[in-house]
């Protein structure tokens, strides 16, 4: 069985963490993951303090098992966001979106461990300084939103930048990818798109359904006239909104046209409206199964991968 440092660090069986996706992963999702081994992550996105508290409640309820809270630091709500995360004593705390240093005292008082999601070596020295317990290095090629670097390249610069354990996230989908990432330094690693089909998944049937049927091109990246790329599925809005960045629409019109989209995917399944994330492993994920299930096969295939990576060395 793979047993890495930050299973030790965090008390958990697999070196696997779910993505924080905003409206997708709350708590009955995080509870399945954690229950099966992983780090089940509640993402809080734009919602207020209240939902995340929430939200923690149902995890609790349902598993005794570690978990997290993802903090969208561009949030409106981040500060009584990090406050609820405090008063609740989370065990892990990950971020995205901007640096959570001045939070950092906060939750580590709290006895939260703190490891944000990071997409280039200078925010991951910037985060060892700070006193971060590990990294997520996270490439391009993951669905939400992105970076400029694409994760072959990014996971094994962080690790050569820092003594933090590092978890490598964007484009692993199976234990292939899982494998591929030990190899290149990284010890767990972190999954979003292949946990939006597993059965404790409460997204529409909609956004399911597009997730199985994408293929290895059905993805597109937009947002990168206003500095903020995203990477979701091909659906009508998506291929509205990458024609309307290169016409003469003002910036505050283009952002205003994201606004609400994801919810819309989410919860109503809106191919017209909604913005529906996804990486670039979609094209992988074929089926829908149990959380612990997909954690399970994942690391049965890492297993064999890791066990015969040497078979062509003479």
């Amino acid at each position: 069985m793979i047993h890495t440092p930050i299973c030790d660090l965090l008390g958990i069986e697999y070196p696997i963490f779910q993505g924080g996706m905003a409206w997708v992963a709350d708590g009955k999702l995080a509870a399945a993951v954690s229950a099966g081994g992983g780090l089940g992550i509640i993402g809080a996105g734009n919602a207020p303090g209240s939902y995340v508290r929430e939200q923690i409640q149902v995890v609790r309820s349902m598993t005794d098992k570690p978990f997290g809270v993802n903090v969208m630091l561009m949030s409106p709500f981040a500060d009584e966001v990090a406050q609820v995360i405090a008063e609740e004593k989370v065990p892990v705390v990950t971020t995205g979106a901007g640096n959570p240093s001045k939070y950092m005292d906060q939750w580590k008082a709290a006895g939260c461990k703190v490891i944000p999601v990071v997409a280039s070596v200078s925010m991951a020295k910037l985060m060892t300084r700070v006193g971060a317990s590990a990294v997520i290095a996270e490439g391009g090629e993951s669905g939400g939103h992105i970076g400029e670097l694409a994760t072959l390249p990014l996971v094994p610069q962080v690790c050569d930048a820092t003594d933090l354990p590092v978890i490598a996230a964007g484009g692993i989908g199976d234990g292939r990818g899982v494998a591929a990432a030990f190899m290149l330094g990284a010890v767990g690693v972190q999954l979003g798109t292949r946990f939006l089909v597993c059965n404790e998944c409460s997204i529409h049937p909609t956004y399911k359904e597009k997730v199985l049927k994408a293929t290895d091109l059905g993805t597109i990246t937009t947002g990168k006239r206003l500095g903020h790329p995203v990477r979701s599925l091909k659906t009508p809005f998506a291929r509205n909104y990458a024609k309307a960045e290169y016409t003469q629409i003002s910036d505050e019109e283009l952002e205003a046209m994201g606004v609400g989209a994801l919810r819309l995917a989410v919860q109503e399944g809106d191919v017209q409206r909604g913005t529906f994330l996804a990486g670039e492993i979609a094209g992988m994920v074929n089926r829908e199964q149990p959380a612990a299930e997909i954690i399970r096969e994942i690391f049965t295939e890492a297993e064999q991968v890791l066990q015969g990576a040497t078979k062509w060395v003479r």
